[in-house]
């Protein structure tokens, strides 16, 4: 028991706080001594998933837009996962025309690594939330704006790291990630759109034939 609990905090909060604080040295480790771990990532997505629910339904009444009896569990974790699925493609995709060395099991890796400070400042925070005053709420603004932040730095220098890029290359990089998830996303729903007038197309006919026969 004693073991797991030291494999465990090595793994899901030893680790991802050493890759924040030190990212060269924890990148380089991650990419060339395969420290890092797929199923801490698929965690910590699984949890910023489930911190959208979260936040959408308990974060203070004095600050929230959202009705939580509006709430859309599925759709919130949807949306969340499509975005993650659409960064690690359309980087891997741009990164492989720009002679990127990261897979794309590393992109993802490092996409659900890049998580962690969300997740750690997130939950406590919108907890704290519904306790603080009116005035006090920009405390907890700055602290959740700190956290996304830290997740975009932690994000930044692990493209950087994994693919060997310099600043200027990375930045570059990642405006041509923008452009591909914006693509993904356009023909995405213009399939859905097709789709989606085509059974109202085949609807419409056997009606049409059900009425005549």
């Amino acid at each position: 028991m004693k073991t797991r609990l030291i494999r465990f905090k090595q793994n899901y909060l030893s680790f991802p706080k050493y890759l924040l604080v030190r990212p060269f040295d924890g990148f380089y480790e991650f990419k060339h001594h395969n420290v890092g771990r797929l199923s801490v990532a698929v965690v910590f997505i699984a949890l910023f998933m489930f911190f959208r629910i979260y936040q959408f339904q308990y974060e203070s009444f004095a600050i929230n837009p959202n009705n939580p009896q509006m709430l859309n569990s599925l759709q919130e974790i949807f949306s969340a996962g499509l975005l993650i699925m659409l960064f690690a493609v359309g980087n891997w995709s741009v990164t492989t025309l720009m002679e990127g060395k990261g897979t794309f099991k590393e992109i993802l890796m490092i996409t659900g690594y890049a998580l962690f400070p969300i997740i750690i400042i997130g939950y406590p925070a919108v907890f704290v939330s519904n306790f603080l005053t009116l005035e006090e709420m920009g405390f907890y603004n700055l602290t959740m704006g700190i956290s996304y932040f830290l997740a975009a730095w932690m994000l930044f220098m692990g493209i950087l790291n994994i693919h060997e890029y310099g600043l200027g290359k990375t930045l570059i990089a990642f405006l041509a990630t923008f452009v591909a998830m914006s693509v993904m996303m356009f023909f995405g729903l213009l399939f859905f759109d097709l789709i989606q007038q085509f059974i109202a197309f085949v609807s419409a006919i056997y009606q049409e034939l059900s009425l005549r026969y």
